[in-house]
């Protein structure tokens, strides 16, 4: 792997694109100094120039290179969830790059744990914008299979890091006011965030930065998606006639049916294993060629959270 490691860290120097794994989603990682690099990242993912990029550290040591001011609120976040799945939005520093920021005076910072990206961190020796490696708006990858599949050759090196811890992106909190703000939900959660800082987190979105995932069309197959209760599921299966077949379901509840143009997937009772479960779900019933995805909605608090936000994003 270090042989590897040493390719990717040149592949980067020399302004290329590097898929990295981390414990959230694999990302799609360039030199956050190299606006040519960065450029690349863009093009790849066909992303909307405007819309910002996350820069991955090593460590906390690195930070003065990257933001402007690093308040106590955001020491104490840092202190308990890095190196982790949580970006953290920073006053930025005034040398940083309009490309990463998306012209805004704020960047979102993360230090993953996956030992693959620490160590591609450690080498490199500097920021690595890499938002998630997949077609921007569409189902970002947990194995590198996955990343191979979304970006093929625009992708000069793809690190293999196995199957993502969490699979769910990150938590992105913005503490660049007087109060966090949750822009983004993610495996830590509002609860976590709370027990560490021993204050309430602020519920205004007013002029909040734009982050990565706050569109309301996102991480979404090709396939129609869409969200229902247990209860429509059931209705559905009642109604379905056969010009709407094949279809998948996703579901928590089993349901009965017989009809084998009805795939019924179950899918983990509990928010964590259902999490690293999701996207490689939907990306294998995506490329099964039914004509919807119909999911059975989850709860909306504590841990489901994030899932529930991905669903209903996946599902406009």
């Amino acid at each position: 792997m270090q042989s590897l490691i040493n390719q990717a860290i040149k592949i980067l120097q020399e302004g290329g694109l590097v898929a990295m794994p981390t414990e959230t989603v694999y990302g799609l990682g360039a030199d956050a100094k190299n606006p040519d690099a960065l450029r690349k990242i863009f093009q790849a993912k066909q992303r909307p120039i405007d819309h910002p990029l996350i820069v991955h550290l090593a460590n906390m040591s690195q930070l003065d290179e990257w933001v402007s001011h690093v308040s106590p609120i955001a020491q104490r976040l840092a202190k308990a969830f890095w190196p982790g799945p949580l970006t953290l939005i920073l006053p930025k520093a005034p040398h940083v790059l309009d490309i990463v920021t998306g012209h805004q005076q704020t960047i979102g910072i993360r230090i993953p744990r996956h030992p693959v990206a620490q160590a591609l961190l450690e080498g490199f020796g500097s920021g690595i914008a890499a938002p998630s490696a997949n077609r921007f708006g569409r189902i970002s990858p947990t194995t590198a299979a996955a990343v191979r599949e979304e970006l093929g050759n625009a992708v000069d090196l793809i690190l293999e890091g196995g199957s993502c811890e969490i699979g769910l992106e990150s938590t992105i909190v913005d503490v660049t006011g007087d109060h966090p703000v949750i822009l983004r939900p993610g495996m830590i959660t509002a609860v976590q965030i709370v027990a560490v800082l021993h204050e309430a987190l602020s519920t205004s979105y007013h002029h909040a930065p734009r982050v990565s995932g706050s569109l309301e069309s996102h991480y979404a197959p090709v396939t129609k998606t869409q969200l229902f209760s247990a209860v429509e599921i059931s209705q559905l299966l009642t109604t379905v006639s056969e010009a709407d077949l094949p279809i998948a379901l996703v579901l928590r509840t089993p349901v009965v049916t017989d009809n084998k143009k009805i795939n019924c997937v179950m899918m983990p009772p509990d928010a964590k294993s259902y999490a690293h479960a999701l996207y490689q779900t939907l990306r294998t019933l995506d490329n099964q060629q039914v004509k919807r995805i119909v999911i059975e909605d989850v709860p909306e608090d504590g841990e489901w959270l994030a899932i529930r936000d991905r669903l209903v994003k996946a599902s406009f």
